[in-house]
């Protein structure tokens, strides 16, 4: 089983929605890869375990989440060194995190420029995500990896 790791500030809201719905099209398809989600540095403190939108969005598609019930997590060196495809939802906001925290891994990550609440609210994101998700999806499908 091949390893995409997703990457954002607060593994609350963007990394772990794309985390299960990666997941949950990936078993569908019985695609070889599965996901995870962290945070190159955890920034924010948020209540509970994933943001109430993400939530209310992978329920409207029937996806379960009990499963994904956990607090967010800062990535680490051994998340990297098993990840096969790493991913970074927001270039602006991420490279710089990343340079920081992990400078080696930068030539890896594929990065894309999906906003946080700061600059777009959920109903503009998450769809967003979706449709990167599975054009990521699409490309892991076509590949002989």
């Amino acid at each position: 089983m091949k390893r995409v790791l997703f990457l954002c500030s607060g593994n609350y809201y963007r990394s772990r929605f794309s985390e299960i719905f990666f997941n949950w099209h990936a078993k569908k398809r019985c695609l070889n890869w599965e996901a995870e989600s962290r945070g190159p540095t955890l920034l924010n403190i948020h209540p509970g375990f994933m943001f109430q939108s993400t939530i209310e969005r992978l329920t409207y598609h029937d996806i379960p989440i009990d499963s994904y019930k956990r607090l967010p997590l800062k990535a680490t060196q051994q998340d990297f060194d098993a990840a096969d495809h790493i991913v970074a939802v927001k270039q602006t906001e991420h490279r710089p995190l990343i340079e920081e925290h992990f400078p080696t891994q930068l030539d890896r990550i594929e990065f894309w420029e999906v906003h946080d609440l700061d600059c777009a609210g959920p109903e503009e994101t998450i769809p967003h995500l979706e449709r990167e998700v599975l054009a990521l999806i699409e490309r892991l499908e076509g590949s002989k990896d």
